[in-house]
């Protein structure tokens, strides 16, 4: 006899797969943001549905410091101070490079940004100016940073990439624009200081989020994935 939970839930799975499509093509990285607040409820059903990451033997390695309102302008101008006034040092390994396509990929994703705001390649004032807008998070009025276990090494901060990944998708169905920040782990003196995080947490990444602001320039442009056949290997 057939498990109708289990026949409703076949029925459901083409449905559930395209939802799933849309949020995906509709995400992308939000770099201005209106400063309406998210309200609260949406927050905590973000939260919620991010916490069901999947984890290393269910280490859920993840911490989160949510910073709104008030706050957020003052995290944002004490490390925009800290750039301007100390050397990178994260907490992580930072990229030793990007070769080949790697390196395509970036210079593509930062000509896109650049060409859509007007920037030309030779004004290092305007380009210096964008490069800080991330430490004031680009307008968003929430930044939730992203830490983990130091003991748990490479595979704590693969869990919280998952962490990361569950809550710009749970963002992006409920209309909120994200923003996955690698350059806060850049300065992760300065984010412990201002946010009094332990020494034993890793500073993984920071994550802006609001609502867009769909008429700036800087969300007019989309960044493009490579075809399957660059990034799988098949063996049969």
């Amino acid at each position: 006899m057939t498990d109708p939970a289990a026949t409703d839930a076949t029925a459901t799975t083409p449905e559930a797969a395209a939802t799933l499509e849309r949020i995906l093509d509709d995400r992308y990285s939000c770099r201005a943001f209106l400063p309406d607040p998210v309200p609260e409820e949406t927050i905590e059903r973000i939260l919620r549905m991010a916490q069901r990451t999947a984890s290393w033997c269910n280490s859920q390695a993840w911490q989160v410091d949510l910073v709104s309102g008030p706050a957020t302008a003052a995290f944002g101008k004490a490390l925009t101070d800290h750039v301007l006034s100390h050397e990178m040092r994260s907490d992580l390994p930072a990229p030793e490079r990007y070769d080949g396509v790697y390196g395509d990929r970036r210079r593509a994703s930062g000509y896109g940004l650049y060409s859509a705001l007007g920037i030309e390649r030779s004004d290092h004032d305007a380009r210096t100016r964008q490069m800080l807008e991330n430490y004031r998070f680009f307008g968003a009025p929430h930044v939730a940073l992203i830490t983990s276990d130091a003991g748990l090494g490479t595979y704590g901060a693969v869990d919280c990439g998952g962490y990361v990944a569950t809550f710009l998708a749970a963002a992006s169905s409920l209309g909120v624009a994200t923003c996955a920040q690698a350059a806060l782990a850049l300065y992760s003196d300065g984010v412990r200081e201002h946010l009094g995080l332990a020494d034993d947490r890793l500073v993984v990444c920071g994550i802006a989020f609001g609502y867009a602001d769909d008429a700036h320039p800087a969300n007019s442009f989309r960044t493009e994935r490579a075809d399957l056949t660059d990034v799988v290997r098949r063996h049969t």
